[in-house]
């Protein structure tokens, strides 16, 4: 399009103001009716809004370029305009169909029955979950810094009660911990909102992208506001509050919380160093932000494979599929060190980000039935929950092939995506971190299917009854995921991606990935794979290798340790962005 176009509302451009409001409209809906029509609201609103998400989808085929809604008539910079391109049109859709998932699924934790006293929680639940998804809408269509800013606020203070709802101290002191450091990223990212008004004098995204130059204030303006959404993020080692605020919370919490709410600020780090700063960011830059991101890789899965619950496990996974998402960056760049490879960068993102969103809810949801049917969740006394909750099991087990990107799951696509601009520019290394990610996935994969499927001492008693619905929700956000490569054939993705997906060569790769996994299994996890026998890991170095890496991410979550990283982070990232 042309740039007038970018001031100028667009046909279909007015349901982005509808997409943004119809959650906020629902939130006030329930205050009015009160707490037990809050919920009833929210079944009737959650298929409207991905029923308007695919409208808009339509609308933006139909346009051939992005939509623009300018609020008022006005234009930038008097004026606040949404806009919404591919990425925005994408993630939009895939949360609003989360937001069914996780919507049915919640129904059975925090449903009213008819004649049933109002709960608290359950009022309290709806209005997050609607103000999360209303938060984010706002996060993907804002077309100016300071309108983000207000809608990362939003998500993080509708994020940090979902990790409270049990009510507990230790869920209480996570929420606090969450706020409190989500807080310190705010800060960071409005001095650098800040420093490029003054530079500037506009905070509106295409208008900045024409004004930035490659200077001091633009670069220490980059890398201030990365540091805050990194913090926002909790990419290692700014994770101090994502396995408590994650483990802690009810199952229907921690699947938005792991599911949704970190996609907001990761998903603005986009939009800055591949929108809005391409000329400011370099490439010595972006691979600190992939050198992070491989670094959660490693610690998240090492220390996910050492979990003693399964909730902590899936909290753990969350911290390394956080840092796939980082590793696009670098791949933006060419061999030059020209963000040539910015397109195919960004498509592997999101289609990782939506992969991420739809498996890791069902994952969630999966181990909060199995805590409810079992009664525990701990890895290793698993043994029956196959037979027991087999429709749960099979939700978890396939999200978690769809992560480790196995055919035909989105997250195969984002990674051919990834090799084939690490191939282009030269960036080998970054292969060997995709592959090895995906090792690491299988990893926890193979444990936990050796431990559902095994035979247990006893048969299970006292086995609790858990809902038919909330089971077939976290399948269905499962497959949803494990099937998301037809975007490929019906959608814009080249689909020569898929042409020699089920190749020898695929197939051996996948099967070498699935083997190192199960030896990474085997060597990390607390007991051996095979057997109740026998004390620690297969070799009892790996095993010692395994409590150092748990003393590691203990350390780094520390307060002081976390203050100094963030600092750290925002100090190197300033520094590389003036190597360039």
């Amino acid at each position: 399009m042309s740039a007038i176009d970018l001031w100028t509302s667009t046909d279909g451009g007015a349901l982005l103001a509808a997409a943004v409001l119809l959650p906020f409209v629902g939130m006030l809906l329930g205050l009015l009716l009160g707490g037990r029509w809050l919920q009833r609201v929210a079944f009737v609103l959650m298929p409207l809004g991905l029923g308007l998400a695919l409208a808009i989808a339509m609308d933006w085929f139909d346009a051939e370029g992005p939509l623009v809604y300018l609020l008022g008539g006005w234009s930038p910079p008097l004026g606040i305009a949404l806009r919404a391109d591919g990425a925005s049109v994408a993630m939009m859709l895939a949360v609003a169909g989360v937001v069914c998932g996780i919507g049915a699924f919640a129904r059975a934790d925090f449903g009213l029955a008819p004649g049933a006293a109002e709960s608290r929680a359950a009022f309290t639940y709806w209005l997050l979950l609607l103000a999360v998804w209303g938060a984010l809408n706002l996060v993907f269509v804002s077309g100016d810094l300071f309108t983000l800013y207000v809608a990362l606020e939003l998500l993080t203070f509708a994020g940090v009660p979902l990790v409270c709802l049990a009510g507990s101290g230790e869920t209480l002191r996570a929420a606090l911990r969450y706020m409190l450091f989500a807080l310190c990223g705010s800060v960071l990212y409005l001095l650098g909102a800040v420093l490029l008004y003054g530079g500037y004098g506009t905070l509106d995204m295409p208008m900045l992208a024409d004004a930035l130059q490659p200077e001091p204030i633009a670069m220490a303006a980059l890398a201030l506001m990365t540091a805050g959404l990194l913090a926002k993020t909790a990419l290692f080692p700014l994770h101090i509050w994502l396995p408590p605020a994650h483990g802690g919370a009810p199952a229907a919490a921690s699947a938005v919380l792991s599911a949704l709410v970190i996609k907001g600020s990761w998903f603005l780090v986009l939009r800055l160093w591949l929108d809005v700063m391409p000329g400011v960011a370099s490439a010595q830059a972006a691979q600190l932000l992939a050198g992070l991101g491989a670094a959660a890789i490693v610690v998240g899965s090492v220390v996910a494979l050492r979990q003693q619950r399964l909730k902590l496990l899936v909290a753990y996974s969350t911290v390394a599929q956080i840092g796939y998402l980082f590793l696009l960056f670098p791949l933006a760049f060419d061999a030059a060190g020209d963000m040539a490879l910015r397109e195919m960068a960004a498509t592997a993102g999101v289609l990782q980000a939506i992969a991420h969103a739809t498996a890791k809810a069902g994952m969630f949801m999966a181990a909060g039935l199995v805590y409810a049917r079992l009664g525990h969740d701990r890895v290793d006394e698993l043994a029956g929950a196959a037979r027991a909750l087999p429709l749960a099991v099979a939700a978890f087990l396939i999200g978690g092939l769809a992560l480790m990107g196995v055919v035909p799951s989105g997250a195969y696509l984002a990674k051919k995506l990834l090799l084939a601009s690490a191939d282009e520019s030269g960036q080998w290394w970054w292969s060997w971190v995709l592959q090895g990610g995906a090792a690491f996935t299988a990893g926890y994969v193979v444990l936990i299917a050796l431990r559902v499927f095994a035979r247990p001492a006893a048969p299970l008693a006292d086995l609790k009854p858990v809902s038919l619905l909330s089971q077939w929700a976290a399948l269905g956000l499962a497959v949803a995921s494990l099937l998301l490569s037809l975007a490929a054939v019906w959608g814009p993705l080249p689909g020569e991606l898929l042409a020699k997906a089920f190749s020898l060569e695929e197939l051996g790769t996948m099967g070498l990935l699935f083997g190192v996994g199960a030896l990474l299994a085997a060597a990390l996890a607390r007991r051996p794979l095979l057997g109740n026998s026998g004390g620690g890991a297969v070799r009892p170095g790996f095993a010692g290798l395994g409590t150092v890496f748990e003393a590691g991410d203990r350390l780094v979550r520390q307060w002081a340790s976390a203050m100094l990283a963030l600092l750290l982070v925002a100090g190197a990232c300033g520094w590389l962005l003036t190597r360039a």
